[in-house]
């Protein structure tokens, strides 16, 4: 908001009558605004126009541009150009990154080379090179996600050069987030993966800044009123490899339901629909209509509901329309009360005692008429989720992946479900098998293999199952299951709202299932680091304080002796919603009226389980196991190039089809050859 007053305060006379102008974006910042303003709030600001900067563009010389995009050769030979043009009256140009001081000349000369350089007004780095989706959760990219994808850092072929300029641009993007903060974090990450390098880079780009006290971004007259905290953050660096079950797992919330079954991008999902199209012939074809709906901080009932299960939605939106057609029956009421004839005494009785109540409808009446299209907007998501979990039985799924997560004894076997002909997406029944392969019983080669044989009949891709396998042959399977332990589901009485005949909702068929609280893996780590909790698997973390003159190895460096009361969460290799969310009833559980936490989560991209499988089917992944011993960790590398970085003069001590084990001090590691 501050960027599109100019980059200055914005004051009452500012809000009240903004000053028109021009905004100019790239995809990078198209991403960006997206999520957080409406072409409603941008013309509230004074936006009376927006265009992608790469559109062919009119001349509006009597009208100011604000620019948001990326410091790339591209867009700073296209503003460039726009000077040439002299498109626009002056040029308020705000870098998305650090531009470079080579582009800053180019810019310069062409400035001059154009007689514009008094046209050129402001000139800004904003460092805001990250998608903020909730006020407690963020994503790096979207459209570019590719670049720093979970494929882009595990695939076989990658090269080193190709892994530092993932690594640098992530760091790049975390840096951002906290200059936006304007806080210098504590770092705590796993030894020996992605999340470990992204650590010791960030580490050495805020302690560089934070020396250079000239141009530090972190001084107190750097940071806007209200965001200086004496609390530091802690910044909890995960790899994804921490638990590849989560983002292959069905999920039963309304958030999370929306991103996997309808694809929510950008907090905006998209729902075929089918209209009657009437003909001048008079005939009736049926067509369908792509309709997109934006699920932001401004719709209530989404803030209040996107983490509660599906069923207590499908309630909640029915008791909203029953509200709202109260209120409009009242209002019909009213209308036929203002329609009496006649002017006798009865009559203007009547509408003086109305009176008062027909102001009040009145007035509420805009009020009333987005409650309706609120109601209509989650009637419609709703409805098509609903398809989604009655024609791929997605309750049934969610149950059994529960049941395996919690240990707990299943109503079906994962074979009855896999060879069930009424579930008929393959990709589901995949998921199912993945996760019971890592947190299911022991399963040997053989029943392996005939679970195989009734997956490829039932045509599955078992590209992901490959990797699974490989995994099972080196590493004990019971190590990462534990992590799952707590969960499960219950089912409750049926919808007794919905179950009426005036119900919008057909929910017969569909359980009405319930989830135990449980801490899922990465809700695990954050806890015993924020509490300061002595645990197996993080007390071996690498400790990092960029605040410290010196660099120290994390043993030596002095703990925290209270716990920490704010955390960002950041996800190397991709996120989902299932996480945040239990983060989200984490945070609950813990926060009082006196102790109010706050935990912020971040992942490089946002997947759901098909994009998420269809990355593993293509790359063999990092996977990283404590052994037994605390003298000795293996460190399993499949078909990755991981080894050039971790296995400095290691010599090869098993070969086995295109894996090699390689060994080096404490560390083993499998890598591919």
């Amino acid at each position: 908001m501050r960027m599109l007053n100019f980059n200055v305060a914005a004051t009452k006379t500012s809000l009240t009558e903004p000053q028109w102008k021009v905004l100019i974006y790239d995809t990078w910042g198209q991403d960006i605004i997206s999520p957080l303003l409406s072409v409603k709030d941008l013309r509230d600001c004074g936006v009376t126009l927006h265009m992608l900067i790469n559109s062919d563009r009119e001349p509006i010389p009597d009208v100011p541009a604000i620019y948001f995009v990326m410091p790339t050769d591209d867009n700073v030979q296209r503003i460039c150009k726009d000077f040439h043009n002299q498109l626009y009256e002056t040029y308020n140009l705000n870098f998305i990154s650090a531009i470079s001081r080579q582009k800053l000349e180019d810019l310069a000369l062409a400035s001059v080379q154009t007689n514009s350089v008094t046209q050129i007004s402001k000139v800004f780095d904003q460092y805001l090179n990250f998608i903020s989706l909730e006020d407690d959760m963020f994503c790096l990219q979207h459209k570019n996600s590719e670049a720093i994808s979970y494929y882009a850092i595990n695939r076989g072929d990658v090269k080193d050069t190709e892994v530092e300029a993932i690594m640098d641009s992530i760091v790049d993007s975390l840096f951002s987030v906290f200059v936006t903060m304007g806080q210098v974090p504590v770092i705590r990450a796993p030894r020996g993966n992605a999340a470990e390098m992204v650590a010791t880079k960030l580490d050495k780009k805020l302690r560089d800044n934070i020396r250079d006290m000239r141009h530090s971004l972190f001084n107190t007259d750097m940071v806007q009123a209200g965001q200086f905290s004496f609390q530091r953050p802690l910044l909890v660096l995960l790899d994804r490899n921490i638990d590849l079950a989560t983002p292959l797992h069905h999920t039963w919330t309304y958030q999370a339901l929306a991103h996997d079954v309808l694809s929510l991008k950008l907090n905006r999902v998209e729902i075929e629909e089918v209209v009657d199209i009437r003909s001048s012939s008079g005939a009736v074809r049926p067509r369908s209509k792509t309709k997109s709906y934006d699920l932001n901080h401004s719709d209530s009932f989404w803030q209040q509901h996107k983490g509660s299960p599906f069923p207590q939605v499908a309630e909640a939106v029915q008791e909203e329309l029953e509200s709202y057609r109260s209120q409009e029956e009242e209002v019909k009421r009213l209308k036929t009360a203002m329609g009496l004839e006649g002017e006798d005494d009865s009559a203007i009785g009547m509408l003086s005692d109305h009176t008062a109540k027909i102001t009040s409808a009145v007035s509420s009446l805009p009020e009333l008429l987005e409650k309706k299209r609120l109601i209509d907007m989650h009637m419609n998501i709703a409805t098509a989720m609903l398809e989604q979990i009655k024609a791929r039985k997605l309750d049934m799924f969610f149950e059994a992946e529960e049941k395996l997560m919690s240990k707990s004894s299943l109503d079906k076997t994962v074979m009855d479900i896999v060879t069930d002909p009424e579930a008929t997406v393959p990709e589901d029944k995949m998921r199912l098998f993945i996760i019971s392969l890592i947190c299911g019983g022991h399963l040997s080669e053989n029943e392996v293999d005939q679970y195989c044989l009734s997956l490829e009949a039932a045509n599955c891709d078992l590209a992901p199952l490959q990797y699974v396998r490989r995994w099972r042959s080196y590493a004990k399977m019971s190590v990462a299951s534990s992590a799952y332990v707590g969960g499960g589901t219950k089912t409750v009485s049926m919808f007794s709202k919905l179950v009426s005949q005036a119900s919008q909702f057909a929910m017969e068929g569909v359980k009405n299932l319930v989830v135990k609280k449980h801490n899922l893996p990465v809700t695990k780590v954050v806890d015993a680091l924020m509490e300061l909790k002595s645990n197996q698997e993080t007390d071996d973390y690498r400790y990092f304080d960029p605040k410290l003159l010196r660099a120290t190895d994390s043993n030596s460096v002095p703990r925290n002796r209270s716990p920490f009361q704010e955390a960002v969460v950041f996800v190397v290799g991709g996120g989902n919603y299932i996480e945040y969310q239990n983060l989200v009833d984490y945070l609950k559980s813990k926060s009082t009226g006196v102790n109010m936490r706050r935990i912020t989560y971040g992942c490089s991209e946002l997947l759901n389980a098909s994009q998420f499988l269809k990355q593993v089917s293509t790359s063999f992944l990092i996977i990283f196991i404590s052994a037994s011993s605390k003298d000795m960790m293996f460190v399993y590398l499949l078909k990755s190039p991981w080894h050039s970085h971790f296995a400095k003069s290691s010599v090869a001590v098993h070969r086995d089809d295109n894996i090699a084990l390689y060994t080096c001090g404490v560390i083993t590691c499998l890598a591919a050859i």
